[in-house]
C-alpha cells in the first residue's frame, strides 16, 4: 500500500510538471511599447489601444491556434535609452518573439538589436528607412530584416502627395513650376521623407524650397508662417503631428500664409480637425484605412474588438487605431503559420510574413489594405489614400480625393 501511494505520488508529480511544461509552451511573448505620456501620445494612445485590445481579443478567441500571447505594454514617453531597456528585459527575461513597437528614433536604433535576435517588430513608424531587409540599394541606412510595418512608407505616402499636388497645380491652372517646403522638427521621424521627397517632388517638376523647422512642441510658429508667406511656397509638407500641427495651422491663419498644407499620417485626423475648427480648409492627409462610421465588412470585426476597452461600443476611434488592429492581426496570421511550420519563433514569424500574396487578414476585409511582404522587399503596401478635412459648423468633414499607387523602384527602397 505504502509503494502504491509513493507511485501514485510520483505519477501526480510527473503529470503536474508535464502539465506545467505544456502551459509554459502554450503561451508566448509579445512586447508591446507605446508613447502615451511623451511628445507623440495625441496618436500614441489611439495606436496602443488598437493594439492592446487586438491582443485582448485574439487570446478570448483562442490565441494563436490554441497558444496564449502573454504581453506588456511599456509606455517609454518616446524616449529612445527607455525603449532599448524595455527590448532587452523583454528578449532576455521573457523570451519575447516579436514585438509591436512604435516610433522612428527607437525603432530605428533597434534595428541591429533585432535582426541580431531573430525578433520581427511591427512597428508604428513608417520609416522608408526599415523598408530594405537586405542592405541592396545604397541609400539604405542598415539592412532592416526583422522589421515590418502595416501600410505605406512616409517617403511613398510623401511621393503620393506630391503626384496628387502636381495634378492640383494642372487643374488649378497653375503657372511656371509650384514651390514646395517640407516643414517639421530636426527629428528621425519628420526628417525620415524628406530627402526622399524632396527628391521625387524636384522629378516632378517642383522647385523645392529650403525646409523648414517646426518643434514637436506646440508654440507660436508666426515666424516660420511668415519665411513661409515670404517663400511663396504653394505647398507645404506637415512631418509633425497632434498640438505642434494645429499651432502651425492657426499660426498661419494668423499672419495670412496662402498655402496648400499636406501632412503625414499622423498630422491628419478628425481630433485635429474638430480642435482646429474653423481654421481648417481643404487639409490634405493620407490613410490606410477606412473611417470609424464607415460601412466596410471589416469594420464590424474592428467594432468587435474596440469593446474589449470600451464595452458600451459607443467610442469614437480615430483611423490611427485601425491601423493598430491591422498591425497585430498580420502579426497574428504569421504566427498561426509560424505554429504549423515549425512552431512561433522569430524567425519562422519573419518567414509567415513572406507567405501569402495580396494579403488581407481574415475578418478585415476593407479595412486592411492588400499587402506583399518580400524577402527582398519590406513595402507591404505602396497605395496612399488621400483625402481632404474640412471643418464646417461644427461638422467634420473627411473626403477622399484621389488613390496613388507608388511604383516599387529600386532606387526607393530603403529609402
Amino acid at each position: 500500500m505504502h509503494n502504491k501511494l509513493k507511485l501514485s505520488s510520483v505519477f501526480v508529480c510527473c503529470s503536474l510538471a508535464m502539465s506545467n511544461h505544456v502551459i509554459a509552451q502554450d503561451s508566448v511573448f509579445v512586447g508591446h511599447l507605446a508613447d502615451m505620456s511623451g511628445p507623440t501620445s495625441f496618436v500614441g494612445k489611439n495606436y496602443a489601444d488598437g493594439v492592446r485590445d487586438s491582443l485582448a481579443y485574439i487570446n478570448e478567441n483562442g490565441g494563436i491556434n490554441g497558444t496564449r500571447l502573454e504581453s506588456e505594454t511599456i509606455d517609454y514617453a518616446y524616449k529612445v535609452p527607455q525603449a532599448i531597456a524595455s527590448y532587452k528585459k523583454w528578449y532576455s527575461r521573457k523570451k519575447m518573439v516579436a514585438m509591436q513597437g512604435w516610433g522612428t528614433a527607437d525603432t530605428e536604433a533597434l534595428i541591429s538589436f533585432v535582426a541580431r535576435d531573430e525578433v520581427p517588430v511591427f512597428s508604428a513608424s513608417y520609416s522608408g528607412h526599415l523598408t530594405d531587409p537586405t542592405g541592396k540599394n545604397p541609400h539604405t541606412k542598415k539592412p532592416a530584416p526583422y522589421n515590418f510595418f502595416y501600410g505605406a512608407s512616409y517617403s511613398d505616402s510623401c511621393r503620393g502627395l506630391v503626384q496628387w499636388a502636381a495634378e492640383d497645380w494642372k487643374n488649378k491652372g497653375g503657372k511656371g513650376k509650384p514651390k514646395f517646403t517640407h516643414l517639421g522638427a530636426n527629428h528621425p521621424f519628420p526628417n525620415a521623407p524628406k530627402e526622399a521627397c524632396a527628391e521625387y517632388a524636384t522629378e516632378l517638376g517642383f522647385d523645392v524650397q529650403p525646409a523648414i523647422v517646426i518643434s514637436m512642441k506646440p508654440g507660436d510658429f508666426k515666424a516660420q508662417c511668415l519665411s513661409l508667406k515670404s517663400s511663396g511656397s504653394n505647398y507645404g509638407y506637415i512631418g509633425n503631428l497632434g498640438g505642434s500641427v494645429l499651432s502651425l495651422v492657426k499660426s498661419c491663419n494668423t499672419v495670412g500664409t496662402d498655402i496648400q498644407f499636406m501632412s503625414n499620417i499622423w498630422g491628419g485626423d478628425k481630433k485635429i480637425f474638430n480642435a482646429a475648427g474653423e481654421g481648417i480648409k481643404d487639409y490634405i492627409f493620407p490613410t490606410m484605412t477606412p473611417f470609424w462610421e464607415d460601412e466596410t465588412p471589416g469594420m464590424k470585426l474592428v467594432r468587435e474588438i474596440s469593446k474589449q476597452s470600451d464595452p458600451s461600443g459607443k467610442e469614437q476611434r480615430v483611423h490611427h487605431y485601425v491601423r493598430g488592429v491591422c498591425s497585430t492581426f498580420y502579426m497574428k496570421e504569421a504566427m498561426e503559420w509560424a505554429k504549423e511550420n515549425g512552431g512561433i519563433t522569430g524567425e519562422n514569424i519573419k518567414k509567415g510574413m513572406y507567405v501569402k500574396k495580396n494579403w488581407v487578414p481574415k475578418g478585415l476585409e476593407g479595412v486592411c489594405l492588400a499587402a506583399n511582404w518580400s524577402k527582398d522587399d519590406h513595402r507591404g503596401v505602396n497605395q496612399v489614400n488621400i483625402y481632404k478635412g474640412n471643418y464646417n459648423k461644427g461638422n467634420v468633414t473627411a473626403e477622399k480625393v484621389s488613390v496613388v499607387t507608388l511604383e516599387r523602384r529600386d532606387d526607393w527602397l530603403g529609402y
